[in-house]
């Protein structure tokens, strides 16, 4: 699984970083990005739940 954050959409609420902090981190702008090239198998569920939390829906899967 691969996921991204549409920069423009994230309104850097942490959600994501607080499911899963494994995958998503705050870039130096207070913005969520995907830290990894690919979601470990066992993150997935808690990236789907990131995905599925997302109050702007900036978070989609690739």
């Amino acid at each position: 699984m691969k996921v991204r954050v549409n920069q423009d959409a994230c309104i850097g609420c942490g959600a994501c970083l607080a499911i899963c902090e494994d995958v998503f981190d705050m870039n130096e702008n207070g913005l969520s990005q995907v830290k990894v090239d690919t979601v470990p198998e066992d993150k997935v569920e808690a990236c789907k739940e990131a995905l599925e939390s997302c109050p702007t829906g900036a978070i989609s899967e690739e």
